[in-house]
């Protein structure tokens, strides 16, 4: 680590966008949990130095180099703007250049007080600093963009939330840290410049082939209103629900960011919602694609100093096309089809209809059907149904266009490499912190194998593939971290 070159492009390209703030460290600093993953993407040894990463990144020390800073952004939360916001907790430590030669963003969570942190202590806890190096590890295993996680330092530094709990830091690493939220705040203070300034830091490193676009702006814009439709579209094939889709949790880059509330679907629910705070379902599973349109409009807002009307309204026309394009190539993978086509509509939905009504589980069943065989009249699938004859009318349809398409054998093998046998179920991640309070990582370890490879049947580990147990469905969680 201490090998490593800061660049911080953010830091020297960007005045006025941010503040210098030094770390406030936590207090006996313990490493709880490691991403080998991430760790030898920047070049680290397979067994890292774990008194190294507790002295850098529990903000004891700063690596040489390192200047941290506390960027400043806007958003709407809940649909309401809110005219400033930033990192209240977050600290970018600068940019350094992964083992492609890629310049990423190091971002401490937790790391203390800002300017931004408004009535906040600028602690994470390490609940949710769990739960977030965990979901990082899951959307990679599932090849979902997403922001990652290096390590979890635990402390035993006190933080009040609704209970008393115990701090903790987490090092994301990013391509980029570039919200919505950021270009809201500029232009919602009409300070024009510094706008133009944001767009083109993201033209020159993270859009570099829309320079050569006769509108580079515009051009920019649209492959982000694509990354978002994209992103969801993973999201809702996946059942992963973020729980807070606010506009500064939205990344420029289409990466998942800012894990609090979120959740992998049990039983099939069009309307779930994982946080307990969204009363009115603002951001439920099946709310997400028209709030990342939504969230795109204002976007599209917050760039029109710079993209004319016109222009965006072109490029958000290409978001519903993207939305479906991607999220009819996952459910043709899903169900074994080689695409989906136009009659297939009243097929597909009908198991979804299916599941809703009886809250069938959505990875179990995906999962299950991709080991059944379509030369069969029968399946054995039809027993775990209630509603069995209707299981059983939907299975002849389902069976006769796998039938009508031919090399069963092969497309039930994309079936098994698309329907993940193992989500991240908020009652694993639960157990984990539970150890993890008591001084126990292991679960997080165990959990970090199984994620890794979704797909694989891994037979050590099939308690992880079972139904949920019943408790888990009393769980709540909150933007509490």
């Amino acid at each position: 680590m201490e090998a490593w070159q800061f660049e911080n492009s953010w830091f020297n390209e960007l005045a006025g966008t941010y503040s210098k703030v030094s770390p406030d460290a936590i207090s006996n600093p313990v490493l709880v949990a490691y991403s080998q993953q991430t760790g030898q993407s920047l070049g680290l040894a397979e067994q890292p130095d774990a008194d190294a990463l507790c002295r850098y990144f529990s903000g004891q020390a700063l690596l040489p180099g390192s200047e941290p800073i506390a960027q400043v952004y806007a958003g709407h939360q809940f649909g309401q703007y809110v005219p400033q916001l930033g990192d209240g907790r977050g600290l970018l430590l600068g940019q350094i250049r992964n083992q492609q030669g890629d310049l990423v963003d190091l971002h401490l969570k937790g790391a203390g007080q800002t300017p931004y942190s408004r009535f906040g202590d600028g602690r994470a806890v390490l609940r949710s600093s769990i739960r977030e190096f965990l979901a990082s590890e899951a959307l990679t295993g599932l090849a979902i963009p997403t922001t990652q996680a290096l390590c979890v330092i635990g402390s035993d530094t006190p933080v009040q939330r609704e209970e008393l709990e115990s701090a903790a830091t987490l090092l994301r690493i990013a391509d980029s840290h570039l919200r919505f939220g950021h270009f809201e705040y500029f232009y919602h203070r009409n300070e024009h410049d510094k706008l133009k300034q944001l767009a083109d830091f993201a033209l020159r490193h993270h859009f570099p082939e829309c320079l050569e676009q006769p509108a580079p702006y515009a051009a920019m814009f649209e492959q982000v209103v694509v990354k978002t439709a994209q992103l969801i579209a993973h999201w809702q094939a996946v059942g992963f629900t973020h729980g807070v889709m606010n506009t500064d949790n939205m990344s420029l880059l289409g990466l998942t960011i800012d894990y609090g509330p979120y959740g992998f679907m049990d039983g099939y629910q069009a309307g779930y919602i994982p946080n307990h705070s969204d009363h009115g379902g603002r951001y439920s599973y099946a709310q997400q694609p028209g709030i990342g349109h939504w969230n795109l409009q204002c976007l599209a807002l917050a760039l029109s100093p710079l993209v004319s009307k016109e222009q965006s309204q072109l490029a958000l026309e290409h978001y519903q096309t993207a939305l479906l394009g991607r999220y009819s190539q996952l459910m043709a993978g899903k169900f074994g089809l080689d695409e989906i086509q136009q009659d297939d509509g009243e097929m597909l939905n009908g198991l979804f209809t299916l599941m809703q009504a009886e809250g069938q589980d959505l990875t179990r069943t995906f999962r299950q059907l991709s080991h059944q065989d379509v030369t069969e009249q029968r399946t054995p699938m039809e027993d775990n149904w209630v509603d069995r004859e209707g299981f059983r009318q939907w299975w002849q349809a389902y069976r006769q266009r796998r039938l009508a398409q031919g090399d069963a054998q092969y497309w039930q093998q994309q079936m098994l490499a698309t329907n993940p046998k193992y989500v991240l179920r908020n009652y694993m991640a639960q157990q984990a912190i539970e150890e993890a309070q008591s001084g126990r990582f292991d679960e997080i370890a165990r959990l970090q194998q199984v994620l890794a490879k979704p797909f694989a049947e891994q037979p050590e580990f099939e308690q992880y593939a079972a139904l949920p147990p019943d408790w888990s469905q009393h769980l709540e969680i909150s933007c509490s971290s």
